[in-house]
């Protein structure tokens, strides 16, 4: 007997980094980031300060590190060749990749998510109705160690850019910017994700996302000056996309307001989405 298809009509759309991972930043504070440069070797290989590596690396290939399946390793392993050709001469093809490649290891495993989202999003993946995304702008590594979150976590989860079969109810949806081509900014990854996982039937969206003001500030990605922009910009898309009304929950902590702790935050996300579920 065939079990008819049940067509969700509410989405919740959560951010990854700074918003569902809060280590992510904390990884790329200067001091930090100095002592992970260190330990995987690219220190030795030029990569010596925090805004050589901002600079030089991450922010010029931003683009296509996010929009393609090349992978921050390679980028990094690329950009290492590019900076410091008599350095990288003098060292194997091999060593530098695995520099980089313990780098952005290290960066991923303490990029995962925040214990304190767990309960809350076991809870939601049960929920008849309701369709769970994750959707990020990030690197093509992120996807799978998403995953690997999520399922240690007894959270059932699939890539959207996985096959139609493998995209079940019930499931959490990682949309990731590297896998579909686009970022999140532009039409077209609203426009897939909704094609993919036909949700022509919403009625209403919860939006949870910092919109890049949590993450490291010498990232250019985290530019203040462009935050509110890009949060009227997404709300824009979604509701030119969706059938459906749009709500979101800014997830940034506010000093001098009720607002002010991690743990006030995530009390205060948790009853924003009471509410939004409980919406007729």
């Amino acid at each position: 007997m065939t079990v008819p298809r049940t067509f969700p009509d509410q989405l919740i759309i959560f951010d990854y980094s700074g918003t569902l991972s809060f280590e992510a930043a904390a990884f790329a504070k200067p001091e930090n980031l100095q002592e992970e440069l260190k330990k995987s070797g690219l220190w030795d290989l030029g990569i010596q300060t925090p805004n050589l590596f901002w600079e030089q690396i991450v922010n010029p290939t931003w683009q296509e590190g996010s929009t393609t399946p090349i992978g921050y390793k390679k980028i990094i392993d690329q950009q290492v060749k590019r900076l410091f050709p008599q350095i990288s001469s003098a060292h194997s093809d091999d060593r530098i990749f695995q520099a980089a490649s313990l780098f952005v290891d290290r960066y991923l495993e303490h990029s995962r998510m925040d214990a304190r989202w767990r309960p809350l999003l076991q809870s939601l993946s049960r929920k008849v109705g309701l369709c769970l995304v994750i959707a990020t702008d990030h690197y093509a590594e992120a996807t799978g160690a998403i995953l690997h979150f999520l399922r240690t976590w007894e959270i059932p989860a699939t890539p959207l850019a996985a096959s139609p079969d493998t995209i079940l109810p019930g499931r959490m949806i990682v949309a990731n910017s590297a896998d579909l081509g686009v970022h999140k900014a532009d039409r077209r990854f609203w426009e897939i994700l909704r094609k993919r996982l036909e949700l022509d039937r919403l009625r209403h969206i919860l939006l949870i996302d910092d919109f890049g003001v949590n993450e490291q500030n010498d990232d250019l990605y985290a530019d203040l000056q462009k935050v509110e922009k890009r949060r009227q910009q997404t709300i824009a898309l979604l509701k030119a996309v969706f059938p459906a009304d749009v709500q979101d929950f800014f997830f940034t902590i506010k000093p001098d307001s009720p607002l002010s702790s991690p743990d006030q935050l995530m009390d205060e996300a948790s009853r924003v989405i009471d509410r939004f579920l409980d919406r007729p």
